[in-house]
């Protein structure tokens, strides 16, 4: 079929660049594309955490390639994208970088263009402009070179018909930069000093670029191919050589974070592990998450509906999760269309998190505790607040929720019904490459955000690396640390996300 010929299914394969490897710098269009998804083909080179962005079923196949480790050939990966694209599939191969600078993404098009299937090619952030970036050195500098030269270092330079003209490349002015080269670092720099070349230029090396466990190597083009020896520096790396890595002194901003340097563990359900992961790469850390719980409807999604569809009859509302707000208000958009039926019932929540999910709805919080951000506070504050003698209350909770709140209140005389939410179970399938890292890499500290992370983190039987230390977001999950025989390092003094991450901050900055 010819390249200009109609599309011969309804489906369409994105190229997309998933950029150097920090979640934040996906392009708006790549996220798109991935939220479009029916199947996601991945590489090695791309940040596992961007696949958070699929809708639930999307299938995710994982083509990774890296030196001397191939998942598929080239040529498999054709024609996988094609048979799924002809398939009438929404097809997003997700590749690391940007996908046509040496990314084979331009191959791939062509594949698909003489298949005759729709496609479309979506930039992305190449890492040999942004790794440079993150370690404080400016490809170009109005004080050193306007002028930028970009190539591959994976073609051996020894061999006899090599596509790269070293005696250009080393008269060249300004900065060269080179992908894929670590393991050829001798040859590449030999071939440059060999054809005048200064030995004393400046030349970095940076790894994992944009990463949290991002690490640069600095040398000169004379000294480099020793220092990798020396320091057992590996691949993914990009090379910078010119005179511009001087001004990594000067700007290296991305490395004297706080926390960088710092591997952390996030274990929330994979909604919510964002918030938490994104203040702490903030401040410099590397970030691991590992997901441990999941959120799924009550098993009797009924009882709940008739609880939602009579709140008005409440005088209080009592929720004391997020996940519970999320619930309750998916299932009251299901039965009414306008806020207004929630009536004149007033809302009481257990902490700064749940009170910004309710206000979200655009509904006022009329009570919180001022510190306790527990059962126990939330039970003292409403005490405080009125007589509960004969007050209705609902009480929107998690089916394995501890049952303070409900005989507290009736012990001081409140109608408390309770409607099961949502429950929380396991996470068997969303963690694996996480668990790896995990195992792999080991970890200077793991965080907890409530009971029933840790007895699931538990559950999957890893062992934590030694030496990690353990962080609390509040008293009820150091119990269920202590519980499993484990020492809790440091507890949040406010349970809320923020003060768990200021605790973190003391601990390891």
């Amino acid at each position: 079929m010819s390249k200009s010929s109609a599309p011969s299914s309804p489906g369409i394969c994105y190229l997309v660049g998933a950029g150097p490897g920090d979640p934040g710098l996906l392009t708006l269009k790549g996220k798109e594309c991935i939220e479009a998804a029916d199947v996601l083909v991945y590489d090695y080179l791309c940040n596992p955490e961007l696949l958070r962005h699929a809708k639930p079923g999307t299938e995710k196949i994982y083509v990774g390639k890296k030196a001397k480790d191939h998942t598929l050939t080239q040529d498999k990966i054709n024609e996988l994208i094609v048979k799924l694209t002809r398939e009438g599939k929404v097809v997003t191969r997700l590749k690391g970088g940007d996908p046509v600078l040496f990314g084979r993404g331009a191959e791939e098009a062509t594949e698909l263009a003489e298949a005759g299937v729709a496609f479309e090619i979506v930039p992305g952030i190449t890492s040999a402009i942004a790794g440079p970036a993150y370690a404080g050195i400016p490809v170009t500098h109005r004080d050193h070179c306007s002028q930028l030269t970009i190539f591959t270092g994976h073609e051996d330079p020894t061999k006899e018909e090599t596509s790269l003209d070293y005696a250009k490349l080393a008269k060249a002015d300004g900065t060269k930069v080179f992908l894929m080269g670590v393991e050829r670092m001798g040859e590449i720099t030999g071939k440059f000093i060999e054809n005048g070349a200064s030995p004393d230029t400046p030349m970095a090396l940076v790894r994992w670029a944009t990463h949290g466990r991002q690490q640069t190597l600095i040398a000169t083009l004379g000294t480099m191919a020793e220092r990798v020896k020396e320091t057992g520096f590996k691949a993914p790396a990009v090379a910078v050589v010119g005179d511009v890595v001087t001004e990594r002194k000067n700007i290296n901003w991305f490395e004297s974070r706080p926390l960088f340097g710092k591997r952390i563990v996030v274990t929330r359900t994979r909604q919510q592990v964002g918030g938490l992961s994104k203040q702490l790469r903030q401040l410099g850390a590397d970030v691991i998450e590992l997901p441990t719980i999941r959120i799924e409807e009550p098993q009797n999604l009924m009882a709940f509906g008739e609880l939602v569809q009579d709140c008005h009859n409440y005088e209080w509302i009592v929720f004391t999760s997020p996940n519970g707000v999320d619930a309750f208000f998916k299932m009251f958009y299901k039965l009414y269309k306008d806020i207004r039926s929630i009536g004149g019932a007033r809302i009481a929540v257990i902490g700064p998190g749940t009170a910004e999910k309710v206000k979200e709805q655009h509904l006022a919080v009329d009570m919180m505790p001022e510190k306790n951000f527990v059962a126990e506070g939330l039970v003292a504050a409403l005490k405080d607040y009125q007589s509960l003698e004969n007050v209705s209350v609902l009480w929107v909770r998690g089916e394995e929720t501890r049952e303070v709140i409900a005989n507290e209140l009736t012990g001081l005389g409140a109608i408390v019904d309770e409607a099961i939410a949502y429950r929380t179970v396991p996470e068997k399938d969303d963690n694996l490459e996480a668990i790896a890292r995990l195992v792999n890499e080991g970890a200077d500290l793991i965080t907890f955000t409530s009971a029933s992370t840790v007895d699931c983190f538990m559950d999957l039987k890893v062992a934590l690396p030694e030496g990690i230390q353990i962080a609390s977001i509040g008293p009820i999950t150091s119990d269920a640390v202590r519980k499993h025989g484990l020492k809790v390092d440091l507890e949040a003094e406010t349970s809320t996300i923020p003060g768990l991450v200021e605790a973190v901050q003391k601990a390891l900055a």
